[in-house]
């Protein structure tokens, strides 16, 4: 990779894991309304007369062409969005918008589906509403990471960039994180709008948030999406999330990252149409009502020393021993998702006391601050025991979660390029260490 691409993506990188911390230390934002009232743009609605079921997941639904914005001002980039069918976390149709920014180039043979580590329970946070001019606090990632399309332009790559958590913002999904991902492919090489085929070559690229999406995309594109799989070059990712469950338990009571928390549990609440605030507290109500539509920049910081046990009834004080939560965590452990097919880049860091989080639980160990590294190894560990020979991994002992991307993304920009050039994709299969069980969660009695 060429210094000054390296350096640009540093230097994006940098801006958008900063706009992270210097958010949170403002203080909570204003509520946001609900998310049913959050579609104010027409574009986001399906209106059309043919049932969704009846449409083909990737079917182009409408389509405009807009200024690519940040904040709030346009640029001269150009930029198409895509409202196109995809499926939800509960098997069901749903609309969701990508934005695809073609190449300077014109080159339609190669793009970089980019995932947004926007990770946020309001809709209005999502990356099109950003590209589009929207402002919100949550939407101060998206801006940032927009940076990121300059290394990427520059190469010459068209950049896809799917609305990952659907229109209902169901965060932390990763099943319809990986749905919306692979219809979004599927839509952008479907519209004559943005110069891209069904020959175009895609690699998939994401940290944090970025990276749930961008491995179960790889994980169901297989099964899910055979015609998008047979265009995969690769997947990079970094900072994974793997078993919920374990990430739970890891951040209870850190000093930054115990806001994911109360964020997790209405993210699996919304996302499988469950109800968990029975099993709250008075406390843990007043939690869940100041973070129902909060983006991970409104709850960072916001609540140090906070734990489950402070949030639940008595009886509930093992979050194991609430049944609905317990079968949908599992639902989103990767360790239960398919084996990937094509090459993989996995990243993660080890140093989460840089960031507030000094737990070590038994059989989960330490991580980045917010995602386990015994899980990451283990996943890795299990793609190579389950026929995949191309998994390349590092682990960043010294960096946290935060710190992690300034490493991460140049590295992984590097092995996407070589990828599309051809080059045999590096394996660490052999030489990975050992990780954490990633079987099934089981249920706890309440007390």
């Amino acid at each position: 990779m060429r210094p000054n691409t390296s350096r640009l993506l540093a230097i994006a990188v940098t801006a958008a894991m900063a706009a992270t911390t210097v958010a949170a230390t403002a203080g909570p934002a204003t509520a946001a309304a609900p998310p049913a009232a959050a579609v104010s743009d027409p574009f986001h609605t399906y209106d059309g007369s043919v049932p969704l079921a009846s449409l083909a997941p990737g079917t182009v639904l409408k389509t405009r062409t807009l200024q690519y914005h940040l904040l709030g001002l346009p640029t001269p980039v150009k930029a198409i969005q895509l409202l196109y069918r995809t499926t939800d976390a509960q098997g069901r149709p749903a609309a969701n918008v990508t934005t695809v920014v073609p190449s300077l180039t014109g080159d339609g043979s190669k793009a970089v589906s980019y995932q947004s580590f926007y990770d946020s329970l309001d809709p209005q946070d999502g990356p099109s509403r950003a590209i589009a001019g929207d402002l919100t606090l949550g939407g101060l990632l998206p801006n940032a990471e927009a940076l990121f399309l300059v290394p990427l332009l520059s190469q010459g790559y068209s950049v896809v960039i799917p609305d990952t958590e659907g229109q209902a913002a169901d965060f932390a999904a990763g099943p319809e994180y990986g749905t919306n991902t692979l219809d979004s492919i599927r839509a952008a090489t479907r519209s004559a709008a943005t110069g891209l085929n069904a020959d175009t070559a895609f690699g998939l690229m994401g940290y944090s948030g970025g990276a749930i999406a961008t491995d179960w995309a790889a994980a169901l594109a297989p099964g899910y999406a055979p015609d998008v799989n047979d265009r995969l070059v690769g997947f990079a990712e970094g900072g994974l999330l793997v078993d919920p469950a374990h990430n739970l338990t890891y951040v209870d009571g850190s000093l930054a990252w115990s806001g994911v928390i109360p964020m997790a549990v209405i993210g699996v609440s919304r996302s499988f149409g469950i109800d968990l605030k029975p099993y709250l507290n008075d406390y843990g109500l007043t939690v869940y009502q100041q973070v129902e539509n909060a983006s991970i920049v409104d709850a960072l910081g916001r609540y140090p020393g906070l734990t489950w046990k402070k949030m639940a009834k008595p009886q509930y004080a093992d979050p194991n021993s609430v049944p609905a939560f317990l079968a949908a965590v599992n639902r989103i452990n990767l360790g239960s998702a398919p084996t990937p097919t094509v090459p993989g880049y996995i990243a993660q860091g080890n140093g989460g006391v840089l960031e507030g989080t000094f737990g070590n639980p038994p059989g989960i160990g330490t991580g980045d601050g917010v995602m386990v590294a015994g899980d990451v190894r283990a996943l890795a560990r299990q793609y190579c025991a389950t026929g995949h020979g191309a998994v390349e991994f590092q682990q960043f002992d010294l960096l946290s979660h935060v710190g992690v991307p300034v490493v991460w993304a140049p590295l992984a920009l590097g092995w996407l390029n070589d990828r599309f050039a051809g080059r045999p994709a590096p394996s660490d299969c052999g030489r990975i260490p050992a990780g954490n069980s990633l079987d099934p969660e089981q249920p706890a009695p309440t007390s």
